[in-house]
């Protein structure tokens, strides 16, 4: 043990010494959100050689504190990149919340999503008392056509992300649901799969990248009856985007977001998801999500 503590206490010693950058980023959008944090970057040479694809590789640590209005959370995430194009990571995040009423509407940070009698959904939770938390395996594949033709004006870039996590609110029991920061209350404990595909354009202006984004998200979980209200289905957002530089530390991104919705029989809509029953000829449709923006900080 007390071997283990002065390897620690070394660890932490050292990493001020392979800081690479810290960021402050604030999001916000047109619906009733926004959020605050400060990510702490540090990068470890490994396993880097001499030519194109090896003389970057890398290890870096991400450590991350979040706030909202309605949660507060704590993120790591290490990522390794053994050659230019692929990125593996991985990493969790804790976090807790509480409820709050916004001009007369409820909005929940943490707390269940439960059913009563009549199937009509019921709100059980207080403020901190559960913890939110998820772990993550994922990879990055990525592109940039100006590695093969250099130049300013040469970068096309393409992104794909995929990820498998399970998480979990310590208060929620098998198949019970449960809020996170202003989502629907869809959320049940469980293995989930989250993907995103990115096709973009870097430019050397001020507008410094336009780009069209995928996201997809699956719920892997085996609810009973998760086929009826639609759980073994992708939910999917679509973003376009648009990129500014306004000096190397601070840019802006902007995002217009569309993204599916599951469409329910007229008689089941109102009721608790889970006691929602799809319209079988026409189950899911397209629909304006939010305009959202981030505003970022590097030093």
């Amino acid at each position: 043990m007390k071997k283990l503590l002065i390897i620690l206490l070394l660890v932490v010693l050292a990493l001020p010494l392979f800081a690479q950058d810290n960021e402050i980023v604030l999001q916000t959008s047109t619906m009733p959100e926004a959020k605050l944090g400060y990510t702490r970057r540090f990068v470890f040479p490994v396993m880097q050689g001499e030519n194109p694809l090896t003389e970057n590789n890398n290890v870096t640590l991400s450590l991350t504190a979040e706030a909202t209005p309605i949660s507060i959370n704590g993120i790591f995430k290490t990522v390794l990149t053994p050659i230019a194009f692929i990125e593996l990571a991985v990493g969790g995040r804790i976090g807790a919340g509480w409820p709050v009423n916004l001009l007369g509407s409820d909005i929940y940070g943490t707390g269940l999503n439960l059913s009563d009698a009549d199937g009509k959904a019921v709100y059980e939770g207080s403020a901190f008392d559960a913890l939110l938390w998820k772990a993550f395996i994922g990879g990055t594949f990525q592109f940039d056509l100006a590695a093969l033709y250099p130049g300013d004006w040469n970068h096309v870039v393409a992104l794909s992300y995929h990820e498998l996590n399970f998480h979990g609110n310590t208060r929620a029991k098998a198949g019970q649901a449960w809020y996170f920061e202003s989502g629907d209350g869809e959320n049940c404990n469980g293995l989930n799969y989250y993907g995103n595909y990115l096709i973009g354009y870097q430019m050397p202006i001020f507008l410094d990248m336009v780009a069209l984004l995928a996201e997809g998200e699956l719920y892997l979980y085996d609810t009973p009856g998760r086929s009826v209200w639609g759980d073994d289905l992708m939910r999917w957002t679509y973003s376009g985007i648009l990129s500014f530089a306004v000096t190397e530390q601070f840019g802006i991104a902007v995002l217009a977001q569309l993204r599916t919705r599951r469409n329910y029989t007229e008689a089941t809509k109102d009721l608790h998801y889970q006691s929602r029953v799809l319209n079988a000829s026409n189950p899911r449709c397209l629909e304006f999500y939010r305009v959202a923006a981030a505003f970022s900080y590097k030093f």
